[in-house]
């Protein structure tokens, strides 16, 4: 098939040079779409093909061709990833957490790619046993994931669903943990969302629409029974998608369902496993709402009334519809979450754009803030599934300071750090410096980005990297890399332009960054750029976001060609509108609320307004790489091959355009520990390449 395919690409392209590869160009077909009174021109729409061996030469040649492209800084690609994969702690583990009487710990172990399950029974320092090896699924596996690990109430069983192929489609197997043995028993096709009932046989398990990969069904089944399983729920709405989980306290399994501005949510008592479940307040447009079980109440954050920020009400078990307010919602604090204790209340506030976790005594005491020193960072709660405890562990970690795992008594203040990412071969934090930068959008908004950089070009222009995603109300919080120390220590500075389309700055800033004012996610990252140029903190600027963050990248090479010294596009969003008019694509219909319906005019000129591909022009476009996967499920890898196609055929000038298409993996790259940084070492090395002149 990869023969008859390479014969037919020389058809397309013509015979390649002995001595270099020939630029591919892909064979521009007549396909006309017509909408709305408008006629768009596809002249790569055959792309779409997966199964159509030109399709799969043309991937091969766009491989082959970088591959070349790049060959000059083939052996710094090499070198940047021995450097990444060297700072890595070969016996890299987790903290232990404690439930039930079990510690369970997750481990990877001196040479091997997965990670190794393990529990200690009765304390900390009690017999170990390992009850999943990752590595030995993913034997003879171009690609292997594990969606999570599930126990039953009394820990005797455990499931977990693995994937194989990276289309987040999860074969469900069972571990009978009291014998340490696996059950000659799976449940294929499932999308890893699972709760195991109270009596530990029976089971709730999500799957998807196998064409669209919406997550639409929740199914009952007893463990080894050879029995249909029961449909409990089914979502119509092509516009939502839902999911499956069982409650912390353990007393309840939920079903939560939602879109972009929409939630309902559904509770079975765990014990009753075959009852109906119960819709603890049906859908309404614009109503937003998770909920949590603690003690006799349901505690729900809800944008409810108007509540952007959203606040935290309280009902009775027995009259879920009765909410009270119980923290009301504020202007300027973003409530993100909430985490419950047998004494406090944690509720995790986002206020000008960094979080804070605040202990909330129940008694009525005085609320305080776990207080953070640097200027920037990231700060969540850690897992906490015991609730009759003083001590709440959280995460930390800046642009400078590796992921910490602390302890907290929350009675005392006590703080204990009980780990922090080692990098192997030392780091010296003292020689970065991260600090927290405003640029002004062309609206006047303030736009904040954080930064960080070697701490003696701290007042000098340096070549920078700028990231950006700006899409779903994700907000991309500074957070330290192994990786990133690799361009840092060769004097390049890097910053997260927290743009709108996130929520950075409050559900507001998710606002005016999604549907009609989807254009200013791409103008607050020009401002970003501009900032760093005026203000003389980059020398030469390159850009790089992924998936909806390389929509963004398309979008910015098109409005500004000229700020970029190279930009990456990763599994990039660029096909915005045809995408978004076919329904069988995963993810479309349930991303209406997000970018539009191109059903109805007004949004379909708007999308077409800003998508990459519609607007690839006779501009001098700076160096790119676009990275995708051939079985990507949420960005088909055809957009980005077409996209590559119509640059190669319109653009007005030759700088470096390269395509890398792993053929074995989807939407998240590689999946072994190290194999990751293969793809992050060549993207950086592109970067450097660029910067050095051995790409060009």
């Amino acid at each position: 098939m990869r023969t008859l395919g390479f014969w037919l690409l020389a058809l397309t392209v013509g015979c390649a040079s002995t001595e270099s590869i020939m630029e591919p160009k892909a064979t521009p077909k007549p396909h006309a779409m017509e909408m709305h009174g408008d006629v768009r021109q596809d002249p790569y729409y055959w792309l779409n093909d997966r199964e159509n061996p030109e399709v799969i030469a043309y991937l091969d040649a766009e491989n082959a061709y970088r591959q070349e492209g790049m060959q000059p800084v083939k052996a710094l690609e090499d070198v940047l990833f021995t450097e990444m994969t060297n700072r890595l702690n070969p016996d890299e583990s987790s903290v232990p957490v404690q439930m039930d009487g079990f510690w369970y710990q997750t481990r990877y172990e001196k040479g091997s790619e997965y990670p190794r399950y393990y529990r200690r029974e009765g304390a900390i320092d009690g017999p170990e046993t390992c009850i999943l090896d990752v590595n030995l699924l993913a034997e003879g596996q171009a690609y292997c994931q594990v969606s999570g690990i599930h126990l039953t109430a009394d820990h005797q069983r455990m499931a977990y669903g693995v994937d194989f192929v990276s289309r987040r489609l999860y074969t469900l197997r069972f571990v009978d943990l009291a014998t340490n043995t696996t059950w000659d028993y799976e449940v294929p096709g499932t999308s890893g969302g699972f709760a195991w009932a109270a009596d530990g046989e029976t089971f709730f398990y999500a799957t998807k629409d196998p064409v669209t990969l919406r997550v639409d069904k929740i199914w009952r089944q007893v463990l080894g029974s050879s029995a249909e399983p029961t449909l409990v729920y089914e979502e119509t709405d092509e516009t939502f998608s839902c999911g499956v989980f069982r409650s912390k306290s353990k007393k309840f399994i939920h079903i939560a369902t939602g879109a972009t501005d929409v939630d309902e949510f559904w509770y079975l008592d765990a014990s009753q496993p075959t009852q109906d479940f119960t819709v603890l307040r049906p859908r309404e447009l614009g109503v937003e709402y998770s909920a949590s079980h603690f003690g006799d109440a349901w505690f729900i954050r809800s944008n409810l009334g108007g509540r952007k920020n959203y606040a935290l009400f309280k009902a009775p078990l027995s009259d879920p519809s009765a909410w009270t307010p119980f923290l009301e919602a504020r202007p300027d604090v973003l409530l993100e979450g909430a985490e419950f204790f047998k004494d406090y209340l944690v509720t995790e506030e986002r206020s000008q754009g960094l979080v804070q976790l605040m202990i909330r005594p129940w008694n009525g005491g005085t609320p305080h803030q776990i207080v953070q020193e640097e200027e920037t960072y990231s700060l969540y709660a850690g897992s906490n599934p015991t609730e009759d405890t003083e001590w709440m562990r959280y995460g930390y970690t800046s642009l400078v300071t590796p992921n910490s795992t602390f302890e907290y008594n929350m009675r005392t203040g006590e703080r204990r750090l009980l780990k922090q990412q080692e990098v192997m071969g030392g780091y010296d934090a003292s020689k970065y410096v991260t600090r927290r930068f405003w640029a002004t959008a062309s609206d006047g908004t303030r736009i904040p980005m954080s930064w960080v950089g070697p701490k003696e070009a701290e007042n000098t222009p340096v070549p920078t990297l700028l990231y950006g995603y700006g899409s779903y109300g994700i907000t991309i919080d500074p957070s330290f890399s192994i990786a990133r120390l690799s361009l840092l220590e060769r004097g390049m500075a890097y910053a997260i332009a927290h743009i709108r389309g996130g929520e950075y700055l409050g559900r507001e800033w998710y606002e005016t960054g999604r549907m009609e004012h989807k254009t200013n996610t791409f103008t607050d990252f020009i401002a970003c750029a501009e900032f760093l140029q005026n203000e003389h903190k980059a020398s030469e600027l390159y850009a790089m976001g992924g998936s909806a963050g390389g929509l963004l990248m398309g979008t910015v090479l098109n409005l500004r060609p000229d700020l970029w010294s190279g930009v990456i596009a990763a599994v990039p969003f660029v096909d915005v509108v045809t995408t978004m008019l076919d329904e069988s694509i995963p993810l479309t219909t349930g991303e209406y609320s997000e970018w539009g319906n191109p059903n109805e005019k007004e949004a379909y000129f708007r999308m077409k307004g800003y998508s990459p591909y519609d607007n690839v022009a006779a501009l001098d476009y700076p160096p790119l790489l676009i990275t995708t996967g051939l079985h990507d499920s949420q960005v088909q890898y055809w957009e980005p091959a077409k996209w590559i196609a119509r640059l190669r055929a319109l653009r007005s000038n030759h700088a470096p355009l390269y395509m890398y298409c792993n053929m074995d993996t989807g939407h998240g790259g590689a999946s072994g520990r190290y194999e990751a940084y293969r793809e992050t070492a060549m993207e950086y090395a592109f970067f450097l390449g660029l910067l050095e002149g051995t790409i060009n």
